[in-house]
Order: structure tokens, then C-alpha cells, then sequence
């Protein structure tokens, strides 16, 4: 029974983390000052959310001081170095892909906003919906350099003129 478990865990921690899908350093590095600032940004206006008495305002400032914990857990997990599962949550956001990453991010941002939009839940989440489209971004994958782009158009046009041939031998 042990043996299984083991085997599962050590598969788990072989996956390979998202590091690897292409994006440089740089961009990594803009995306998590991103998601720290979004994080920031969440509580801070969060924090001034809940100085209400309406209950929609106030459930949203809850919901933005829980998204800016959860930003900065993933995000920035040596911010939260005396929550014991910190490193745990952050290894799994690691191993995530940028789609993923990107989908969970901006919804987390968008909740708040339908709950109250007010100004103060639209710009305390513009930063942390920001680190979701930079992650979606980098799912996107990079652009084609000029020389691909012309080979594959120098193909699709051979092609062309291949069938136009062909139906050109076909009428006589």
C-alpha cells in the first residue's frame, strides 16, 4: 500500500514545472512583480472596501484581501514563510500552466467586480486581472520569426499553382 503511494508522489514530483514552456526569465520575473503588486493593490482596496455598511461592498473586500493571500501565496510564497503549506501551495501553482494560471487569475479579479462594481473593486483587481492576461499571454507562445512565415506562404503558394494545373491539364 505504501509502495503505491510512493510511486504516486514521486510522480508528482517529477512533473515538470512551467518554467519550461518557453518563457524567458524576464517575462517570469514581470509576471510575478505583477502578481505581487496585484496582490498589494487587492488589499489595500480591499481593505478600504469593507469601510462600509452596504454587505455587497464588504463581501467583496473579503473577497479581494482572499485573492491578494492567494496571490501572494503562489506568488511570492517567502512572504508567507511562517504558513506552514506555503511552499506546498506555491510548488503546485509552479507546475501549473500559463493557461491555467492565466484562467484562475482573471477570475479571481472578475469576482469582485460582479459582486460591487465600484471603482475601488475595478482598480484594487486591474492589476491582479493584468497578471492573469500576462499569463495568458505567455500561453500564447511567441510570434514566428519573418523566414518560417515565408516558407509556409512559399508552400501554400506552390500548392496553389499545383492545383490550378491540375485542373487546367483536367479541362483539356
Amino acid at each position: 500500500m505504501s509502495g503505491s503511494g510512493g510511486a504516486a508522489a514521486a510522480s508528482v514530483s517529477s512533473a515538470p514545472p512551467a518554467q519550461e514552456e518557453g518563457m524567458t526569465w524576464w517575462y517570469r520575473w514581470l509576471c510575478r512583480l505583477s502578481g505581487v503588486l496585484g496582490a498589494v493593490s487587492c488589499a489595500v482596496s480591499g481593505l478600504f472596501n469593507c469601510i462600509t455598511i452596504h454587505p455587497l461592498n464588504i463581501a467583496a473586500g473579503v473577497w479581494m484581501i482572499m485573492n491578494a493571500f492567494i496571490l501572494l501565496l503562489c506568488e511570492a510564497p517567502f512572504c508567507c514563510q511562517f504558513i506552514e503549506f506555503a511552499n506546498v501551495v506555491a510548488g503546485k501553482a509552479d507546475r501549473l500552466r500559463s493557461w491555467q494560471k492565466a484562467a484562475f487569475y482573471c477570475g479571481m479579479a472578475v469576482v469582485p467586480i460582479v459582486i460591487s462594481l465600484t471603482l475601488t473593486t475595478l482598480l484594487g483587481n486591474a492589476i491582479a486581472f493584468a497578471t492573469g492576461a500576462l499569463y495568458g499571454l505567455s500561453a500564447l507562445g511567441t510570434k514566428g520569426d519573418a523566414i518560417s512565415y515565408a516558407r509556409i506562404q512559399q508552400q501554400k503558394q506552390q500548392a496553389d499553382e499545383e492545383k490550378l494545373t491540375d485542373t487546367l491539364e483536367g479541362e483539356l
